[in-house]
């Protein structure tokens, strides 16, 4: 971590806080036990993401997971290295699948001007 975001005692960017991966689950509108199922997770993994630490010992969300959630979130459930398997959000709730949050939305990265065209 950077040492200026570590003194001001924030997250790297690079890194899910325990509160976006709750505001993650909450705008997919899972129970801790839906998501920790489809994330292939136990519900106390998921309570652990969201409380941020476990036993008093910070808990960071490992990539696998937050690239797990974000697949769902485009309504990819599973891939077998060939094929992916599109997620049905009628399992879980009744409306459409949400917006993802504005904080969890990644950052647009701007097109490189420098690169040159080919003829």
């Amino acid at each position: 971590m950077p040492k200026s975001e570590e003194k001001q005692g924030r997250e790297p960017r690079d890194h899910m806080s325990a509160d976006q991966f709750r505001a993650w689950r909450r705008s997919m509108g899972l129970k801790q036990k839906d998501a920790a199922d489809l994330l292939g997770l136990k519900k106390r993994m998921i309570q652990y993401y969201e409380k941020g630490n476990r036993d008093g010992k910070a808990v960071s969300i490992p990539k696998s997971v937050r690239l797990a959630c974000y697949a769902l979130t485009i309504g990819i459930s599973d891939f077998d290295g060939k094929v992916f398997s599109k997620y049905d959000p009628s399992k879980y709730k009744e409306e459409e699948k949400p917006e993802l949050p504005e904080e969890l939305l990644p950052e647009a990265e701007e097109p490189n001007s420098a690169e040159e065209e080919s003829v």
